[in-house]
């Protein structure tokens, strides 16, 4: 799988300092990068091609000044989003896959409207182990019990970056989950029922058990009475930071997709012990999730690492981005045993199916 080494080889001490500025100025860049992008300038400098467009070009449309101009643009020129030719300003490469990549556009939009001023108490989270910068979005202690509340943009732009890395493996992984012919699967982590609806439509008998916080089983439960398959679906309102709370047992196949990342390790370790406790005889555990270290790209890598922080300073304050083998390290102590391992799963998703330790 991947290499885990991100540095060029054979760096110069130059380059490497040439990096260290960038990451001190990332936050500049971010910013004048993504005003590029959502007042049009990008798209002015496509449709121009390869030719270009001088700063009094662009002035005389009356949309920018021409300080606005200068002050953006050139930030741009120095993150290699546009270049200069001939006293023109030109879209570059990475300039064209902001305006046309959507993962791209999704984490901007996403680092922008949920995390951008949450990060500025990222230190604090850190040292507390606590989303101190949820605070900017609303009054409550995970971002979990306000995801339905959460205020706009913010509430668009984490749907649609949960749904991006989500949405494109369901339709890959059904035949994985239903490999063993199970009546009973139980959706832990819910959220807005996708997973669910997408598993009762594929399947004309099998019973769906949902677990997940009421506010968001309230949406899944909408969903399902939409998509007209809520009479095989079950719901159990449960807040799995509560040790005591157990899970219905006797179930086939127990499916988690982008959950135990919202939670520490201990949290982790005691869900699985309950997970382990609900299955029946021959039941399995499929756990679906994007693991930094199984990624064929370090694009996909990277992207995932720099997720890490969100959950310290805005999600949960003690979780991430985990590798595979801290989940297959923590099922283990919970009495399963790992049966199989899948990668490359839509975008960058990994399957772990574990089933009931030997005794």
């Amino acid at each position: 799988m991947l290499d885990k080494n991100f540095s060029p080889k054979g760096q110069s001490a130059f380059a490497a300092r040439f990096e260290a500025q960038k990451i001190a100025f990332g936050p500049v860049v971010f910013q004048c990068v993504r005003y590029a992008w959502k007042r049009g300038m990008l798209q002015a400098l496509a449709d121009a091609g390869n030719h270009g467009l001088t700063l009094v070009n662009m002035a005389a449309t009356k949309q920018w000044t021409e300080y606005a101009l200068k002050l953006v643009l050139e930030t741009c020129l120095s993150a290699g989003v546009v270049y200069l030719r001939d006293g023109c300003y030109v879209l570059d490469k990475s300039g064209f896959c902001i305006l046309t990549d959507k993962i791209t556009q999704i984490n901007l939009d996403f680092n922008h409207d949920v995390c951008y001023q949450g990060l500025f108490k990222l230190d604090e989270s850190i040292d507390l182990e606590q989303p101190i910068g949820l605070k900017t979005l609303g009054d409550w202690t995970t971002l979990y019990q306000g995801l339905s509340a959460l205020p706009e943009p913010a509430k668009s732009s984490w749907f649609a970056f949960d749904h991006f890395y989500s949405d494109t493996s369901f339709p890959a992984i059904l035949p994985d989950v239903f490999a063993t012919a199970p009546q009973n699967v139980m959706d832990i982590g819910a959220n807005t029922g996708k997973f669910s609806c997408a598993a009762l439509a594929y399947h004309p008998s099998v019973q769906l058990h949902l677990v997940d916080l009421p506010r968001q089983l309230a949406v899944a439960e909408t969903a399902l009475q939409e998509a007209g398959v809520s009479d095989r679906a079950h719901l159990y309102p449960t807040d799995l930071l509560a040790p005591e709370l157990c899970l219905a047992p006797d179930m086939d196949i127990i499916w988690m997709s982008q959950f135990l990342s919202c939670f520490s390790e201990p949290a982790i370790a005691s869900i699985l012990k309950r997970v382990a406790d609900a299955l029946a005889p021959k039941g399995q555990v499929l756990i679906m999730d994007t693991f930094w270290d199984r990624q064929r790209y370090d694009i996909a890598a990277y992207c995932l690492i720099n997720t890490s922080p969100y959950f310290t300073a805005m999600a949960s304050g003690n979780s991430k981005i985990y590798e595979s083998s801290d989940y297959i390290r923590l099922a283990e102590a919970a009495g399963l045993t790992l049966l199989t391992v899948r990668d490359d799963i839509g975008y960058c998703h990994s399957l772990l199916r574990f089933g009931a330790a030997l005794v």
